[in-house]
């Protein structure tokens, strides 16, 4: 009995683990595209007519 509840915390440990880490990996690829995205805007401000 004692064994499968290892088992199951031990793979909801692992899939909470995995969703941590692919969170901050979008996380962080968002936040670089945002950056450059946000550094050619202002490269370019003289450029853009309102």
């Amino acid at each position: 009995m004692g064994e499968k509840v290892y088992r199951t915390m031990k793979s909801a440990g692992i899939g909470n683990l995995v969703i941590g880490i692919v969170v901050m990996v979008v996380g962080i690829a968002t936040g670089t595209y945002i950056i450059v995205n946000g550094a050619k805007l202002l490269k370019r401000k003289s450029e853009v007519l309102f």
